[in-house]
Formats: C-alpha cells, structure tokens, sequence
C-alpha cells in the first residue's frame, strides 16, 4: 500500500533530499505565479498507485507517456485521462507518425532529465530544443486542473490546466497538439 503524508503544502519543499531538478519545477512555477498544490508520498510508478494521492488532492488521474516513432527520431509526451485506453493506431494516424511505441529511458533522460515513472508535463522545462512533441487528450483540458510531478515520481501537484497551457508552455517553448484519443 502506498504510504503518504495526507497534509497538502502551497509552496516548495526544503531542499534538503530533494533532487536539483525537483527544485528547479518548483522555482520555475513561483517565478511564473503558478499556485500549486503540493503532496509528497512514496515512489508512484503506476496510475493504480496514484489514485489515493489524486483524490486527496481532488484530481481525475493524468496518464503521461514519453513515446517515440520506430526509428527512434521523434519524440512525444502525451497527456490522456487515466482511465483511457491508449491506442497506438488511433494516435499515430493523428499526428502523420508511422508506427509509435514507448520512449527508453536513455531518451527520457538526454531530452527530459526524467526517468521512467516519472513522465509529465513540467518536464518540458529540459528541452529548450524542442525534441518533444507534446500531445495533449482534448478530454484533459475539460478538466480545471491537471495532476502531475515535479519531475519526480515522490510528489504529485495539483496545478490548473489554464495554467500549464497559458503561462508555462508558452515560457518552455512548447506548443501542445491536441489529439483525440
């Protein structure tokens, strides 16, 4: 059974034994004026192992895939309802890419700075290049806000989708595409 700390903080950790790159979401979302809301638990590696951290802090679970083509040269992190089946045929016809499959972690970590199971959206603050193509479920901006962690898979925040898609994609430089899955 998960173990977590049931109390919900509005601003950033110590950082004593937190990871530079935990911090560094955190600074980045207080230089934005993001409110957050801040949970810490132990390692998540699965939507099912979410699910009591998502209704403590009142959100739909947000599934976050790191996937990539065949031949390995383009790159997509797709945010989908939780509970949504992920069909690979249905997706790779959206956006023109023959077919997809999941990213290694030797990718996640050059592009991302992230390692498996802790995918999300925040981490696009590592990829100045755009090697990531960020595809975003319409069904997930239906909702006011998006579950996600600070790029590591020991705390989830609860951030407001307009946020994310009004103030810090556009300061990482990234558009999303909107897929329907």
């Amino acid at each position: 059974m998960l173990k977590f700390d049931p109390t919900l903080y509005t601003d950033k950790p110590a950082p004593h034994n937190r990871l530079p790159k935990e911090m560094a979401v955190y600074d980045l979302l207080d230089r934005l004026a993001i409110p957050y809301l801040r949970v810490d638990h132990d390692v998540t590696a699965t939507i099912e192992d979410c699910h009591e951290i998502d209704k403590l802090l009142g959100i739909s679970i947000c599934k976050n895939l790191f996937l990539c083509n065949r031949q390995k040269t383009n790159y997509y992190l797709l945010m989908m309802p939780g509970e949504k089946p992920f069909k690979t045929k249905d997706l790779s016809a959206q956006i023109g890419s023959a077919r997809l499959s999941f990213g290694d972690a030797e990718a996640m970590e050059q592009y991302l700075d992230l390692t498996p199971g802790s995918v999300t959206v925040l981490a696009l603050m590592h990829d100045p290049e755009q090697h990531v193509r960020l595809l975003i479920d319409r069904d997930v901006l239906q909702h006011e806000y998006i579950g996600c962690h600070p790029c590591i898979n020991t705390s989830s925040l609860r951030i407001k989708t307009a946020d994310i898609l009004e103030k810090f994609l556009p300061q990482v430089g990234h558009t999303p595409t909107i897929v329907d899955l």
